[in-house]
């Protein structure tokens, strides 16, 4: 297939279809065009091959977890989310943690094998998604690996053949609306230094050498919450990848994109938040705003807290994909006034 939106970098700023993103739109003095408004959103393939742990996933109308399902819902959501002027999303081929935060991990979900091959059931569900944000004209930010789900792969053998196999695969299925993030949060309790920051941007100058048809794709990775990225990663990547977590002054989000501006090597690049945890949406100050300050893009994270109910988050397991709580809505409402939808 050969896909109808096509993602493109020029400067600090992304395209699509050729064409600046939020064209001419200024939002309370923020110039807006070029930036990427996004959501973090990466369960939508989630699945858990671990028996043990399978059922504390389960559908509470059915008693029972569908991963179909949860791609399905996923799907039908979108549509809502484009409408509030998100164009991208996050998506992980290991997932996320389905309570938010976790330090174990004993589910098993990864459409990366231990031997770094893919599993057929996972790319069929991404095939679905990629194919809905296509018609949409939305960017897909797949991210490759999750830390406490690479454990399960056996050697950098597997690391190496399960980059090179999923940016193969997207490059043969014609997809050009797939930014690529090796992983996320590349200093954050990986087990394999290929995935750490010391070797990470092997990994980001390996999945930029493959090719098809004269044709890459865009590469980059990510650091935990309030940590920019180191020189090697910073020259290799074709964008740059912030998170919020932790971080809960604003002025610590635009000092962020300062230094990440003034670190040694930087070229200029597009620099987006893919996850931050803050809100605030009805306040004055946010990381959201503190980021369109700086000129980069700013994604949410959501999860469901203590005590919430079955429509809040968009990582704890089951998700609700619609925007189905206050939080949701606040979120989606303040992108929509910073779209100009």
């Amino acid at each position: 297939m050969t896909g109808k939106t096509e993602i493109s970098i020029q400067g600090e700023q992304f395209f699509i279809n050729g064409q600046i993103t939020y064209p001419g739109v200024i939002w309370q003095g923020r110039r807006i065009e070029g930036l990427l408004l996004n959501s973090r959103m990466v369960q939508g393939i989630f699945d858990d091959l671990n028996p043990e742990t399978r059922s504390l996933w389960a559908y509470p109308d059915t008693g029972q977890w569908d991963p179909d399902r949860n791609s399905r819902e996923f799907i039908a959501a979108m549509p809502s989310w484009r409408a509030h002027g998100v164009l991208a999303f996050t998506l992980n081929l290991q997932g996320g943690s389905p309570y938010g935060y976790s330090k174990d991990q004993p589910w098993i979900n990864s459409a990366i094998a231990p031997d770094g091959s893919l599993r057929g059931d996972y790319l069929g569900r991404l095939r679905q998604i990629l194919d809905a944000a296509d018609g949409l004209g939305m960017a897909v930010i797949v991210s490759l690996f999750y830390f406490g789900q690479e454990k399960n792969l056996v050697g950098e053998t597997a690391i190496i053949r399960g980059v090179e196999g999923a940016v193969d695969w997207i490059l043969e299925q014609g997809d050009r609306h797939v930014l690529i993030e090796i992983n996320n949060e590349c200093n954050v309790r990986y087990q394999q230094p290929l995935l750490m920051p010391e070797g990470v941007h092997t990994l980001i100058a390996r999945a930029k050498s493959r090719s098809r048809d004269g044709r890459r794709l865009l590469v980059g990775t990510s650091y935990g919450g309030g940590v920019v990225p180191q020189e090697k990663e910073g020259r290799e990547s074709d964008f740059l990848l912030l998170h919020g977590n932790h971080v809960d002054a604003p002025a610590r989000i635009r000092e962020m994109v300062q230094q990440t501006r003034q670190a040694a090597g930087y070229t200029p690049k597009p620099i987006l938040f893919n996850e931050d945890d803050h809100f605030a949406f009805d306040q004055p100050d946010n990381n959201f705003i503190a980021a369109l300050d700086e000129y980069a893009s700013w994604g949410f994270f959501d999860y469901r807290m203590a005590d919430e109910g079955d429509d809040d988050g968009y990582q704890s397991m089951p998700v609700n994909w619609e925007i189905s709580s206050e939080r949701k809505r606040e979120f989606f409402e303040l992108a929509r006034r910073i779209a100009g939808n």
